[in-house]
Formats: C-alpha cells, sequence, structure tokens
C-alpha cells in the first residue's frame, strides 16, 4: 500500500531529491522510515509571475500499514493509492473476429488491447504506415502536391502524429495512467508520467506508434494500409463483413469505427445505409503565432529565460452568451503545418516536436458553432467547415497558400501582413487575405473579441504584430456516430462508434481511453 502526499510546493530550482525531502518532512519521516519514494507529478503555479513555484504531488510506500493510516489520518492533503484492476484476466484462444477501421489513438490502442488478450484483430487504415507517410506529407510542404490517402490527418497514429504529441486531458478515468504508462513502455521520455501536462512531441511519437504496431502484430493482429473500409454488411441487424477498397470482403463479429474526424466520405457512406448520426457543435477558426520568448515573458515575467521552467504553454476561454472563443492545441516551439486532406481546400494545424525549440508558439483561436449556425443535417457540420476550406483556397491563390493577417489588421476589418514582426511558419506559403472573406461573422467578431478578452491576461496577445493563418476547421469532429450504453450503434448490433471521429473523444488521451473502453466492452461480451 501507499499513500501520494500532494500540494508540495518548493521553489523552480528544486530537484526530485529536494521535493521527496519537502513531502517527508510534511508528515514527520525521513527517507529511511519508509520503502519508496518518488516524484508522482509536479506543475508549474505561474498564477503570480513574481512568485513562481513548483507544485508535487509525491508517491509514498510503507512498510508499516499502521504509519501510513496515521499519516493519511493526520494530513488531509494525503491520499491512499488502492491496487485497481483495470484490465481482465488475460484469456487466449479467442475466436471472436474484430475488425478496426482507423489507427489513429482510438484504433491502436483497441488493437493493442484485443491482441494483448487473446484476439487477432485486423486494422485497415486508409493512409500509409509512418515513413510512407512522412514522405508524403513532406512532399506536400514542399511542393504543394496533395496525397488525399495519406496526409496530416490520415496514416499511421491519425491526426496525433503530426501535433505536439500533447498526453493532457480532462477525462477523469484511471485508464489514462494506464494509457501513459503504455505509451512509457513503447519508448516515449518516462518524463510523461511525472508532468502534469506531458507531451511526447511529434518526432518521438512515430516510434512510439511504429513500437505499438509491432506489439500488434508480434501477438498475432494485423495492421493494413492504404485500405479504406468503403462498406460493411449485416445480417439480422449485426455486423458481419467489412469491404475494403471496394472489393476486398472480411468477415468479422464486431467493427470498431476509429475512423478520426475527416473522414468525411465515410460519413457519407454510413449516413446513405441509415446509420443513425446526428450533428454535434465543433469549432473553428485561425492559427495565431507569436515568438515564443514572448510567450514565456508574458508567462513568467523576470524569470522567463530560467531553464529550470518549461516553455511556457497557454489554454484561455471566453464565454459571450452561448458562444465560446478559446485557445486550443498550444503548440510551444512550435509550427503550423498545412494540413489539408481534400484536393482545392485549405486547412491548418500545429505542430512541435519534443524539444519544442522552435522560434514560435502557436494555437488555434477557435470560435464555438452548433447545428443553429449550419443546420440540423447530420452532415452539414461538415458542409460547413468545407465549405470555409474552399473559400481558404481559392481566397489565398487557389495553390494550397493560406489566407494570413497581421493581428493588428484582423482587428481593423483588414487583411495585411505589411507590419508583422513574427515570421509565419505554414511550409507552402502564406497570401494576405481579410478573414471576413473566408468566415461567418459571427466567428470573426467573436475571434476579436477573444483577442481582446485574452490580451488582459496574457501581454502578447495584445501585440498587433502577432501573424493569424486560416482556417482551422478540425478541432473535433461535426458528427456523432451515437452508440449505446453497451458501447454499441443504435443502429446496427457490433458497430463499435468509437474515438474523435465518432463523437466521444478530444485529443490523443481520451481517444486512446474510448478505443481501450471499446476494447473491454468487446472482451465482456
Amino acid at each position: 500500500m501507499a499513500v501520494i502526499i500532494s500540494q508540495i510546493r518548493t521553489g523552480i530550482d528544486a530537484d526530485h531529491e529536494e521535493i521527496i525531502s519537502a513531502a517527508l518532512k510534511r508528515v514527520g519521516l525521513s527517507l529511511n522510515s519508509v520503502c519508496k519514494a518518488s516524484v508522482y507529478k509536479t506543475s508549474v503555479d505561474a498564477r503570480d509571475n513574481s512568485r513562481i513555484s513548483i507544485v508535487s504531488s509525491v508517491w509514498i510506500e510503507f512498510g508499516d500499514s499502521l504509519v501510513e493510516h496515521k499519516i493519511c489520518g493526520k494530513f488531509s492533503f494525503c491520499s491512499e493509492v488502492k491496487n485497481q484492476q483495470l484490465m481482465p484476466e488475460r484469456v487466449s484462444g479467442k475466436t471472436k473476429k474484430v475488425v478496426i477501421a482507423g489507427f489513429g489513438p482510438a484504433g491502436m490502442f483497441a488493437a493493442l488491447t484485443l491482441a494483448e488478450y487473446g484476439f487477432e484483430p485486423i486494422v485497415v487504415e486508409r493512409g500509409g504506415n509512418v515513413d510512407d507517410r512522412v514522405n508524403a506529407v513532406n512532399n506536400f510542404w514542399s511542393k504543394a502536391v496533395l496525397d488525399v490517402s495519406t496526409n496530416v490527418q490520415f496514416g499511421e497514429g491519425g491526426a496525433g502524429t503530426f501535433s505536439d504529441g500533447k498526453l493532457t486531458t480532462r477525462v477523469n478515468d484511471p485508464l489514462c495512467r494506464y494509457v501513459l504508462e503504455k505509451f512509457a513502455e513503447f519508448g516515449a521520455p518516462d518524463e510523461i508520467l511525472v508532468k502534469a501536462k506531458p507531451h511526447i512531441g511529434t518526432d518521438k511519437l512515430r516510434g512510439v506508434i511504429k513500437n505499438i504496431r509491432e506489439k500488434i502484430t508480434e501477438l498475432g493482429g494485423e495492421v493494413h494500409f492504404n485500405s479504406v473500409m468503403t462498406d460493411f454488411s449485416c445480417v439480422d441487424g449485426k455486423v458481419v463483413s467489412v469491404t475494403v477498397n471496394g472489393r476486398d470482403v472480411i468477415p468479422c463479429d464486431a467493427l470498431i469505427l476509429a475512423i478520426g474526424h475527416s473522414a468525411r466520405d465515410t460519413f457519407e457512406m454510413l449516413y446513405g445505409k441509415k446509420i443513425f448520426l446526428e450533428p454535434k457543435p465543433f469549432s473553428v477558426g485561425a492559427r495565431i503565432e507569436h515568438r515564443q520568448e514572448d510567450v514565456d515573458r508574458s508567462l513568467y515575467g523576470k524569470y522567463w529565460d530560467n531553464p529550470n521552467l518549461p516553455k511556457g504553454e497557454y489554454q484561455l476561454s471566453y464565454r459571450q452568451g452561448e458562444r465560446a472563443v478559446y485557445t486550443f492545441c498550444m503548440c510551444p516551439g512550435g509550427t503550423v503545418v498545412p494540413s489539408s486532406s481534400e484536393e482545392k481546400t485549405v486547412v491548418t494545424n500545429g505542430m512541435s516536436e519534443f524539444a519544442r525549440d522552435g522560434e514560435n508558439a502557436n494555437s488555434a483561436l477557435a470560435v464555438s458553432v452548433s447545428p443553429k449556425d449550419f443546420g440540423d443535417s447530420p452532415l452539414d457540420g461538415i458542409k460547413f467547415a468545407q465549405n470555409i476550406e474552399r473559400k481558404a483556397y481559392a481566397a489565398a491563390g487557389a495553390n494550397y497558400t493560406a489566407p494570413a493577417s497581421s493581428v493588428g489588421s484582423f482587428m481593423k476589418g483588414q487583411g495585411s501582413l505589411k507590419e508583422i514582426t513574427v515570421k509565419p511558419t505554414y511550409a507552402i506559403g502564406v497570401t494576405e487575405i481579410n478573414f471576413d472573406d473566408i468566415f461567418p461573422e459571427t466567428v470573426t467578431e467573436m475571434m476579436r473579441v477573444g483577442l481582446q478578452k485574452f490580451s488582459r491576461k496574457m501581454k502578447c496577445f495584445g501585440d498587433p504584430n502577432a501573424v493569424m493563418t486560416a482556417p482551422e476547421t478540425r478541432t473535433s469532429s461535426p458528427v456523432r456516430i451515437t452508440r449505446n450504453e453497451n458501447m454499441e450503434s443504435l443502429s446496427i448490433g457490433g458497430l463499435y462508434p468509437c474515438g474523435e471521429g465518432a463523437g466521444y473523444a478530444g485529443g490523443i488521451m481520451s481517444a486512446a481511453v474510448d478505443g481501450i473502453k471499446c476494447a473491454l466492452k468487446i472482451i465482456e461480451n
């Protein structure tokens, strides 16, 4: 048994040994009186940047249970750690055939879980493997030649492969720790187990993904790339087979739909087969770039260049009536990346490597939209986003360069890059455009409100010479493939909508957890 001692506050220069010593001192113990002590989580408290501190939790294992309970009973900042059986016992020889459509975080962790517990899942992924995907993406970024099957949205690892590799989530589930441990097991840095805001970085994440795939195949699973699920068949209201690339039929007892938020043709196929779908709110906006140094100065004040502090990152939000504006997927030391998956569209996203050592920081400045803005039909949200992407492509010259503007010009209802001091990082290039020409007025006006509000919290958001690049339209799925309490589709038995594309997750962690839960439900059944 063990306890976690929380709210251990130290200076920013304290190392793990000093943090553990401070925790033990709080409860009147020495290192010799416990079996094991280690730092469990650390975070930076920079709410008052004149007194920045590190706030930690420390894991302590006891040999004497009486001492343990005495400590926990005396201090409110102790919590008892209970051993929880999160996963079922492994059973070999399972014959149920499971097909998984999509190899992003949801599909990957569903496949890994099934493979580790005796199944032999078959994964079909429309895009290429990591190596082929990197080549395709680099070709798009350098030559503006888009591969609609393998790109930033599609391929091994899903959209998260070309991101900051953030492992933060608002989902409060014990499986989150399990996911972190799995990532570390397959090659992610051990620090993700300790930091309150862990990230892997796109460069390290690619190797981790390959290691997970190799483990799945080692256990008898299959992963097929360049393989699009184009149809599936049912008998007596239950899935019995999947069609791949319009010709290959794979018999199955269960189908996990981990298709991601950008598989628009798959949503159309599901709609045509009368699978119950419903529109859901999502967000659209632009990427805003500041110099990382200016972000650090805004957050840390006089401590901005202290090497013991992480690269500054933020999460800001403001609500006005039913509409919200917020920052999303912030990438310290990162770049804004071309992320189209359809011809004659422009889409942006953000990406950082593990070191986060780029000159700029970026995040989405996103505004919520709902069926009131785009319509009540299940596919109306897709059409809404698609219209923005096509307008952006045409306005910027029909060559995959992206619309851009300085913050100051945007705030005036114009579109100019003349006064920028932050160099845009969008690889294909940018063209100065008035964002009012590509977004609805409700979106641009709320973006302006957000910039005003956020500038009162962070000085860099008041910089008129920062740059914005548009559009950001793939914040989350505009469609929900509704499921019941058994995690099956309301329409078809054996069909398991899963992850971000199904409308049940947002980001790597929550998608991975949802994938595990779908796998566990299949094991249970």
